[in-house]
């Protein structure tokens, strides 16, 4: 579609634009916070955990390229996406629903079901958002090029990242202000069942209210041939977009080695080492009893610290994308990625609450930036037509590296005991030093990209 076709959004448009990555973001975000003590509770240990996690790096290697490329020539009264944003939608808020009912799922089985049962079952939930967050989220981010002026491409992905952030607050925040403002505990189950609902409504609302722009034959015709294509030969042409594509992924990879590091580690680091709640997976009930207040002491602390780098990442999104397009995107990823940087290392080395949180903070900057910016640099390479499946691909770059982090770093955290009055617990500060080495990596490699 030519660029001068399209006209530029206005304030009110973005915000409208991007109430369905709230909703999304929203359900990742709860599944992000409590999935750990959901599992942990089910019996499972550090690297048992990271292999459930490896739900979403999978899922988005395999599903995002093939639903982006699917989206692009999906032809219904419906449009080209809408079908894979609402049926994502759907799919989630069911397993959001469903996987701290995993134990009771079990139970309905009998007393002779086995012991791992409830945490198999919760895995195949887990799988399921995961699949399903990422067949919506691929199609969704291709609606910036399929439908805003190239020049609006890094604000309107600011704009994401500024729904994102929103989202993350909202849904982290949500309980420990029940907690300390009415001492009302809203149980595990009910913040699941809310973040489906978010999840839900707000993707409907979006669905309901953004025209896709019908593209041109010959940019249909140029995605249907792409579709043929076999999958090898797809990533080859995205390659010879232009060399800095390498550079961009190469730093995307990297950067979500970091990121993960602390995405998937950082519950578990505020119970097990911020609170000393020592490794409970194979804990029989009277010890689990005695830890249950520290226990949940660390789980609300956790959706602070979430809270707070998410309303960051909030407040600071939009102005990312405006000084973006005044100094470039390069030197302003460059400088957020560093920032973050330095916070893994403060949390590292320093696990007392004050300076958690506050390094939870100064990283709320690192994440703005990277939902955002990379999105942009790689936007100006995307020929017509093939918005889906670029960013589907570009995505293996997000999700491959997690799979790093959700075996070797988990199986190594695993490793890295330690005695904490006579009982066992485990070394989860490990995953930021590893993760702000990957940033620093990805801040040397975007300084390599000739941004024009």
């Amino acid at each position: 579609m030519a660029n001068e076709e399209m006209k530029k959004f206005t304030t009110a448009q973005l915000l409208n634009f991007c109430l369905g990555f709230f909703g999304l973001q929203f359900a990742w975000q709860m599944r992000i916070i409590l999935s750990g003590p959901v599992t942990e509770a089910l019996g499972a240990s550090p690297f048992i955990f990271g292999l459930i996690w490896l739900a979403g790096p999978v899922t988005g290697i395999v599903v995002q390229p093939i639903i982006g490329a699917l989206s692009d020539v999906t032809q219904t009264p419906f449009g080209r996406r809408v079908p894979y944003l609402m049926g994502g939608a759907i799919l989630a808020a069911l397993g959001l629903f469903f996987l701290p009912r995993s134990g009771d799922i079990a139970g309905l089985f009998g007393e002779s079901a086995p012991v791992w049962l409830g945490l198999l079952i919760a895995a195949v939930m887990i799988w399921i958002i995961d699949a399903c967050v990422n067949a919506a989220q691929g199609p969704y981010r291709a609606l910036i090029p399929d439908n805003i002026p190239k020049e609006q491409h890094a604000l309107a992905n600011s704009y994401l990242s500024f729904a994102i952030g929103l989202g993350s607050v909202v849904a982290a925040g949500t309980a420990p202000f029940l907690k300390y403002a009415f001492h009302y505990d809203m149980s595990i189950n009910a913040q699941f069942a809310m973040a489906g609902a978010a999840f839900f409504l707000a993707m409907l609302w979006t669905c309901l209210t953004i025209k896709e722009r019908k593209i041109k034959a010959e940019a249909k015709a140029a995605a249907e041939g792409e579709e043929q294509e076999s999958f090898i030969q797809n990533v080859k042409e995205f390659f010879k977009l232009s060399p800095e594509v390498g550079k961009i992924c190469t730093m995307q990879f990297f950067s979500w080695i970091g990121l993960m590091s602390m995405m998937i580690f950082f519950t578990q680091y505020a119970v097990h080492i911020v609170f000393g709640v020592p490794d409970l997976s194979n804990a029989d009930a009277a010890l689990k009893q005695s830890f249950a207040v520290q226990m949940a002491d660390g789980q609300y602390f956790s959706q602070i610290c979430f809270a707070v780098f998410n309303l960051i990442c909030f407040l600071v999104a939009i102005p990312i994308g405006k000084w973006a397009e005044k100094r470039g995107n390069k030197f302003v990823h460059i400088i957020a990625l560093v920032s973050m940087a330095l916070a893994y290392l403060l949390m590292a080395f320093l696990p007392n609450k004050m300076s958690v949180m506050s390094a939870m903070a100064l990283a709320g900057i690192g994440w703005a930036s990277t939902l955002a910016l990379p999105f942009a640099m790689l936007s100006r390479y995307i020929k017509a037509g093939t918005e889906g499946s670029i960013m589907g691909i570009f995505n293996i770059f997000i999700a491959a590296p997690q799979v790093l982090v959700c075996t070797l770093l988990a199986w190594f955290i695993d490793k890295a005991k330690f005695m904490q009055d006579a009982l066992v617990n485990n070394h989860w500060e490990y995953a930021f030093i590893v993760g702000a080495t990957m940033l620093i990596c990805a801040a040397v490699t975007a300084s390599l990209v000739n941004e024009k």
